[in-house]
């Protein structure tokens, strides 16, 4: 049996020998600027699992979806100028889409397939926004050939910002405003496919937000979706830049950060997310009982975020968009504006259905993309007027739309020049 000296002298020695022995982390929080992120373990769910995160993500989106729709349910009170106010109403509907769509997800969040498929609806619904924000611009203009009569034959400015720099020494054309439409039609073509194509491959399992991997779909997805959408925007830089000057009474920042940045900013934010995932900066889940695969809780926090976002992109989408200048057209109109317990008289609930039936109907994109693609239809503008009469020499053809009870006559008129 050792004495105290010896078994002193011996763990002294021991130390020297070994080194300082171990001793047990302390216990509080890490307030290191480069933590590490481990896996989360079975007894720390993450935030986005928990009921406060579907709270406050759901306190976001619910006051969102009434802000917006008081907007859309004013603009179809005051449907009085149906070309303009369809465009308006089709964006504005993006605020409810994204929101309760992000809220399912979040909801759903545990069950990594069911998000692919909320968002596939949000896919293809933000390509139908960027058409119409376009086709709005055009409407603010007097349409495709009031705005070639003020900018035809001008040279194209060579400018570095809006990437015209490839285009010095050329002329605006009926060529230039072709492509600024071809590029955004694209971008409502391709976000479909790709969207189904995200489904398919997620059924067989070939699919994983945030997996780079080669041999995954998400890679080659991501390439393509990049490609369009930076095509997309590049054409909407063009338009603005050709038509500056005469779209600036219409406030035209506003209108372009908020679609931008709703549709543009969330897209590459949430590539940021997938990421940060995979160089670790966000958690993953390690559970037995919860199962998620790569990319989910990146695509969770993602849709998180644009539920508080859409929250703000409301706010600002009022004034963006606002239903005040419709309430004047009428006013000029119909007389007198009723008094607010006369507004059940001012549009029955039967015309604002049918408002809103015509505007939801993609009719004007499908006949705009077959003018615009066809190569019987490249040098002629389109002019749409509300009057009868009988069509200029130069025009080639004539279609006829019903459009809130008025015959819409769309001339195309002849334009023998290229871009």
């Amino acid at each position: 049996m050792l004495t105290l000296s010896e078994r002193l002298g011996k763990d002294f020695l021991m130390t020297a020998v070994v080194g300082t022995p171990a001793t047990p982390a302390p216990v509080g929080p890490n307030i290191s600027w480069f933590p590490e992120l481990p896996l989360l373990s079975q007894d720390q769910p993450t935030f986005l699992m928990t009921p406060a995160a579907q709270a406050v993500s759901g306190f976001f989106v619910w006051i969102a979806l009434i802000l917006t729709s008081h907007q859309i349910y004013m603009h179809l009170r005051f449907y009085s100028s149906p070309r303009e106010q369809r465009h308006i109403i089709r964006i504005l509907f993006i605020v409810p889409i994204y929101a309760f769509d992000s809220w399912l997800s979040l909801l759903f969040f545990t069950n990594d397939q069911y998000y692919v498929y909320f968002d596939t609806i949000r896919d293809c619904y933000e390509a139908f926004v960027i058409y119409n924000f376009l086709s709005l611009c055009y409407e603010y203009l007097g349409g495709e050939s009031a705005i070639m009569a003020e900018i035809r034959g001008k040279p194209i400015e060579s400018s570095c910002l809006y990437g015209t720099c490839c285009l010095r020494g050329k002329a605006y054309s009926i060529g230039f405003l072709r492509f600024c439409k071809q590029a955004t039609l694209q971008f409502c073509v391709v976000k479909p496919i790709m969207a189904t194509v995200t489904v398919i491959l997620q059924a067989y399992g070939k699919y994983k937000d945030g997996d780079f991997n080669v041999a995954s779909g998400y890679l080659y997805v991501t390439i393509i979706y990049n490609i369009s959408v930076s095509l997309s925007l590049y054409a909407l830089f063009l338009f603005y830049f050709a038509t500056r000057e005469l779209i600036r009474p219409y406030s035209p920042m506003l209108k372009f950060f908020m679609v931008k940045s709703v549709i543009f900013l969330s897209f590459w934010q949430g590539m940021l997310l997938a990421i940060m995932e995979k160089c670790g900066a966000i958690p993953q889940i390690n559970s037995v009982e919860v199962s998620v695969g790569e990319g989910t809780v990146a695509a969770g926090y993602q849709n998180f975020i644009i539920c508080i976002e859409m929250f703000f992109a409301a706010l600002f989408l009022r004034p963006a968009f606002p239903y005040i200048v419709y309430m004047d057209k009428s006013l000029n109109t119909h007389g007198p504006l009723p008094t607010y317990g006369e507004f059940a008289h001012c549009a029955p609930m039967k015309s604002i259905s049918s408002s809103l039936k015509e505007t939801m109907n993609p009719g004007d994109m499908v006949q705009d993309a077959i003018h615009n693609f066809s190569p019987a239809y490249q040098q002629y503008t389109q002019q749409s007027t509300l009057e009868q009469g009988v069509p200029p020499p130069s025009s080639r053809s004539v279609s006829t739309i019903s459009s809130h009870g008025d015959t819409e006559k769309m001339l195309l008129l002849s334009s023998d020049d290229e871009f």
